[in-house]
């Protein structure tokens, strides 16, 4: 239903539109006159869509108010009336859902993907257990950013040129040099297809390596590449085996590819396998009917690989415990690759050339680790350091790069109080009432 309000003759004739018309036009369902104003004398003016509730303030409680009925007067009454939420759940502090490390300058910097933002912390920061939070040193936020469901980054070894990735409703990978700060714009923009999550860069060939989750492929750009750049290549097909595509991580020593996989899993059509579009207009080339769950995976493909090819090889089965592996890291001085285990609370380290059906060389799990939903991983090669962004606690979590089992962090980097919980409330499609337990159900 849709509503106008407008004075004719001395009344005010609130309408009441029905936009589910056969027709697909709006009708008239109702006119219902509300009490007489006098027109004539001085009159406030009318606040704005956008105003706030204390704007409101000069006007009568009983103005909005259903008018009493009349014996003359039998027909509906129905009107819409703007008005703010009784109760809003909300999770009013940052939640990070990715980490990069710059080494050069000393920093963390994490994604926030609850309050769209990008937080840079000093490399040292440990939030003390008394302490409410630990303020970043910048925040790049705000309308002007175009920073939205940010899932991924990757930082400029040299420059510090902050690279973002927007999963959902702007679809745009956003660049933002290091003097950025604030609500502004981002220095460079690419257009990105939609459901971009992993990303990572070869600096040896100035190549820039993305993941989309649906259809499943890797995309590869110029590293310089802006605006409506088309991919130089792309690594999608069936035989791939690429299954709901999230990180995404390079070992240029031996040239692999390494992505994590969800295993949410479909066939496609042959003619859109392969090629150099950048989307295919969201899963157009999907065979209707081939849905299918498959093991999450890690799948390893040549660095300079093309078009519908089978992976090299595979890391895959119960002994490896990945639920949901999300972002992933390869640390190639020490041969390893770190995946961010979501659904596990876990790391999980494998060796890169590590096949099949393995159990990982070693893992950080349990109470004493703080670790809860990690999305977000990257190992700090300068300071033998591995940082974990958390999206279950509002927290980064600081270990050694050898640490193993349950064991506590070096530092934690707290972006609420310690007692306040993480709704991780992403991106919503739905909600519903559970009347029998009383509980509100939110898909994310």
């Amino acid at each position: 239903m849709s509503a106008e309000t407008r004075p004719i003759q001395g009344s005010i004739i609130a309408r009441a539109y029905d936009y589910r018309a056969p027709a697909g036009e709006p009708r008239l369902v109702s006119v219902t006159p509300l009490p007489e104003a006098n027109w004539d004398g001085e009159m406030c003016s009318w606040a704005p869509d956008a105003a706030s509730p204390s704007a409101y303030g000069f006007l009568p409680a009983s103005f909005g108010a259903a008018p009493q009925s009349s014996s003359n007067d039998d027909g509906p009454r129905d009107i819409a009336l703007d008005r703010p939420p009784t109760r809003v759940i909300k999770d009013p502090y940052p939640t990070f859902s990715a980490v990069a490390v710059d080494m050069k300058n000393n920093e963390i910097i994490l994604q926030d993907e609850n309050l769209f933002q990008i937080m840079s912390y000093d490399g040292d920061t440990n939030t003390p257990p008394t302490a409410a939070l630990s303020e970043p040193k910048r925040v790049i936020g705000g309308h002007h950013t175009k920073i939205e469901f940010n899932c991924g980054l990757y930082v400029d070894p040299e420059s510090g040129d902050i690279y973002s990735v927007n999963n959902d409703t702007i679809d745009t990978l956003v660049i933002f040099s290091r003097e950025v700060r604030g609500d502004m714009p981002p220095t460079r923009e690419l257009r990105t297809p939609h459901r971009t999550y992993g990303i990572d860069v070869n600096e040896a060939t100035d190549e820039l390596f993305m993941t989309i989750q649906d259809p499943p492929y890797i995309i590869f750009y110029d590293k310089q590449a802006k605006d409506n750049d088309q991919p130089k290549r792309i690594i999608r097909g069936n035989k791939t085996e690429l299954a709901d595509a999230h990180g995404l991580s390079l070992d240029s020593k031996n040239g692999w590819i390494f992505v994590a996989n969800y295993g949410n899993a479909a066939s496609y059509r042959e003619q859109a396998a392969s090629g150099r579009q950048a989307s295919d207009g969201g899963g157009g080339s999907r065979i209707p009917g081939s849905g299918r769950f498959v093991p999450p995976s890690i799948t390893i493909y040549p660095i300079d690989g093309e078009g519908d090819i089978a992976p090299l090889r595979k890391i895959e089965g119960p002994r490896t415990q990945f639920n949901w592996p999300a972002h992933i890291f390869v640390d190639e001085e020490h041969g390893d690759l770190y995946v961010a285990n979501d659904g596990g609370d876990s790391i999980l380290v494998f060796k890169v050339t590590d096949n099949g059906d393995v159990a990982p060389t070693r893992f950080i799990k349990g109470p004493r680790t703080q670790i809860k939903n990690p999305t977000g991983i990257s190992v700090d090669t300068k300071n033998d350091e591995i940082v974990v962004a958390n999206m279950g606690n509002h927290r980064a979590t600081v270990f050694p790069r050898t640490a193993n089992g349950d064991v506590p962090p070096k530092r934690v980097i707290r972006s609420a109080p310690a007692d306040q919980p993480a709704l991780q409330i992403g991106n919503p499609g739905a909600v519903a009432y559970d009347t029998k337990r009383d509980e509100i159900l939110v898909p994310n």
